[in-house]
């Protein structure tokens, strides 16, 4: 007589990535705070789009650099972008299926836009730029809510 599949392991956990998997627990809570750090990254953005477009003088670049455009272009832009950060990091929030990708692609955007932002204010896009890798490390390393086959 043929035994019985087990599908769980002798520790009584289910084997394989579920619900008890460590790996799968930290890849979820950073995917939540993924989502968080889209809003407040967003929400900053927002603050630096409207600082630059109220006044031209609250941003100053430390010396010649390529990517050199109008403050008040950069504010427009870290405006736009914002916006668009806090809405995919509310829809990842909440679990939406359009959000991680537009997430990855949304931080990858908002990377080479705090790189260009350099000249203007270096310690803060460098900080934003190290937020914007662990949004899309995060985004990418959670598997949860995909099928493996």
């Amino acid at each position: 007589m043929a035994q019985p599949s087990n599908p769980t392991a002798p520790t009584g956990r289910p084997s394989g990535p579920g619900p008890y998997d460590s790996r799968s627990t930290w890849a979820a809570g950073g995917t939540v705070f993924a989502g968080v750090l889209l809003l407040v990254n967003g929400v900053l953005g927002i603050i630096k789009g409207i600082a630059g477009i109220a006044q031209d003088d609250v941003y100053s670049t430390l010396g010649q650099y390529v990517f050199k455009f109008d403050v008040t272009a950069w504010g427009w832009i870290h405006l736009i972008v914002g916006i668009v950060l806090v809405i995919v990091g509310a829809g990842i929030l909440k679990g939406a299926a359009w959000a991680r990708m537009l997430g990855v692609v949304a931080a990858a955007c908002d990377l080479v836009l705090n790189f260009m932002w350099l000249p203007y204010t270096p310690l803060w896009a460098l900080i934003s730029i190290a937020i914007n890798v662990f949004i899309i490390w995060a985004l990418c390393t959670d598997r949860t809510g995909t099928r493996t086959a």
